[in-house]
């Protein structure tokens, strides 16, 4: 069987609106991103998942499509899309698509027409129920707070959202309603794209009248129709965003003998610094015993059954080296420790924009600084059932999705060179010292070790086929772990803290990478860590067995 290309790939994630403004109106654009390819290729990455392009009144930033077909003029036109396309083939790059089919924007003409009657053609496309104004079906919750049922004046019934209210849930039961997706999903995979990120795709299954709304029993046999009619034989990358998968059901997603997805977001390693059974707006303190077992889990769940798919970051999530990192003394070693946990480990990598040059988490004074809808609504929420201004804006602050879209930190000229002109949202003021052009002058930089992972993936099979074992799942200070393939050893071991630590390991190791500087053969065993320390080595020596090597 052909190896599946997307294996020894890295993703790079454009959130077009802050990644590069090309006209000067002060949103990031598509010809913002084409000037911009040359970075994209010197970084080494093979695949771009552009966050949403299509038109859109952008009540979630892109994520409510009122035009499947058409791009958002602030973004640009077809044909800029189209060069676009070009232009990365040209570069071996590839487009992901971002594919947001649980709901549309209530500005689609197909709800337009849906909420017009409830004899209309598309009103089965979505999803109604009866209900007397302010007396709700029942009391699902919306993502993004409050109730996930509006009332509409126009037929005197309730559409389901299970987020914005300007985003009505579509009825995936509904046959014609399917056929329309798959007629889009193949009209862009004739433009030639690579591939799709499917957004909360595991709510599409959702039965709201017995308060489902992740994993309904319909939603594995609505991707595997989804493949049959669209990329099932085409040579793509699919993905699909899980927010409610676990262990169980996460390996059914990927299991080419499913014939679904190529692989899943599941999000478990990325609650771990959240009250369990709470909002991820309630804070605890990071157990890195616990984040290992979840990686670690997931690692050995989808060994041999299915494929992994490995990120920190993306415009959903606050910036890592802020998270659980050091984003002020040990910025740079804390950003290349976590980059060194990830990229070592069997799965394709995702990176989010300026993750690759350490951008940070902005410094938010208060609730007028926030723009996302998510974080204006959890305020005022918050602030209704009584907690404190200091505890709303410390959860905001850690956890805000806002955080993820300032703008692309490219220079230490005007606006972080990201716009000639007003940018959409406030640019992190410490650009001047973190930008891209600083980092491509520093040949130590974050940049360039995460361009060094990326190409040890394109050149390493050991990377991409062999077993994970984890190392020391006790220590509370030490993310360790074994790659093992064709005889070959590499061990991966990181201080995920800023204080000295210990590990030991009987043999010795040829440093293939590190963010310390070392000798290129290290004795491992009592080995004192450097704050935020982390190296790949491949083992020369195990105790007193000479490891075999084999190419």
């Amino acid at each position: 069987m052909k190896e599946k290309w997307w294996k020894r790939s890295v993703v790079y994630q454009i959130y077009p609106r802050s990644f590069c403004d090309g006209n000067g109106d002060g949103i990031g654009d598509i010809n913002g991103i084409r000037s911009k390819l040359w970075y994209l290729k010197k970084l080494g990455i093979d695949v771009i998942w552009l966050s949403p392009v299509y038109g859109s009144p952008n009540a979630d930033n892109g994520y409510d499509i009122s035009d499947y077909y058409g791009i958002s003029p602030e973004y640009g036109t077809m044909d800029e899309m189209k060069a676009l396309i070009r232009e990365c083939e040209n570069c071996g790059i590839r487009i992901m698509m971002d594919l947001v089919v649980n709901h549309t924007s209530d500005e689609h003409p197909w709800f337009m027409e849906a909420k017009k009657s409830k004899n209309n053609p598309y009103r089965n496309y979505y999803i109604w129920r009866k209900g007397e104004a302010g007396s709700p079906p029942n009391g699902l919750e919306s993502c993004f707070g409050g109730s996930a049922w509006e009332y509409s004046e126009e037929t005197g019934e309730y559409y389901l959202h299970f987020y914005h209210k300007k985003q009505p849930d579509l009825n995936w039961e509904n046959e014609a309603m399917r056929k329309e997706i798959w007629k889009m999903m193949n009209f862009w995979i004739d433009m030639g794209i690579g591939g799709f990120r499917m957004d909360v795709i595991d709510v599409i299954g959702k039965i709201p009248d017995q308060g489902i709304k992740e994993n309904g029993p319909k939603l594995h046999e609505y991707l595997q129709e989804m493949n049959r009619e669209t990329f099932g034989d085409k040579n793509l990358m699919t993905v699909g965003e899980c927010w409610g998968a676990d262990i169980e059901n996460g390996s059914l997603y990927s299991d080419p003998e499913r014939k679904e997805l190529d692989m899943i977001f599941q999000f478990e390693q990325m609650l771990t610094d959240q009250v369990p059974g709470k909002q991820k707006w309630d804070l605890k303190l990071l157990e890195l015993k616990q984040l290992k077992q979840a990686f670690a889990k997931w690692q050995k769940a989808l060994e041999g059954k299915g494929w992994n798919s490995l990120f920190w970051n993306s415009h959903d999530l606050p910036r890592i080296v802020s998270r659980w990192g050091n984003d002020k003394e040990y910025r740079v070693e804390s950003a290349k420790m976590l980059a060194t946990v990830l990229h070592g480990m069997k799965g394709t990598p995702y990176i989010y924009q300026g993750e690759e040059i350490g951008m940070t988490n902005y410094p938010f004074s208060g609730i007028e600084d926030f723009m996302d809808v998510e974080s204006v609504n959890m305020y005022q929420e918050r602030k209704q059932i009584g907690y404190s201004e200091e505890e709303i804006m410390e959860s905001l602050c850690a956890k805000s999705r806002d955080n993820a879209r300032t703008p692309m930190q490219w220079n230490s000229g005007p606006q972080a060179g990201f716009t000639k002109g007003t940018p959409w949202c406030r640019v992190n003021p410490n650009y001047t010292e973190i930008n891209a052009e600083e980092a491509l002058k520093d040949s130590d930089s974050i940049f360039y070790y995460y361009q060094k992972l990326i190409s040890l993936r394109k050149e390493e099979p050991i990377l991409i086929y062999g077993t994970f074992e984890l190392l020391c799942p006790e220590d509370e200070q030490v993310f360790a772990y074994m790659r093992e393939w064709m005889g070959k050893k590499w061990l991966v071991v990181c201080n995920f803290y800023g204080k000295p630590a210990e590990f030991d390991y009987p043999g010795r190791g040829r440093v293939i990478l590190s963010n310390y500087r070392q000798d290129s053969v290290t004795q491992l065993e009592q080995m004192k860590l450097r704050p935020y320390e982390a190296a790949i080595y491949e083992m020369i020596e195990s105790g007193n067995h000479i490891i075999q090597r084999r190419d």
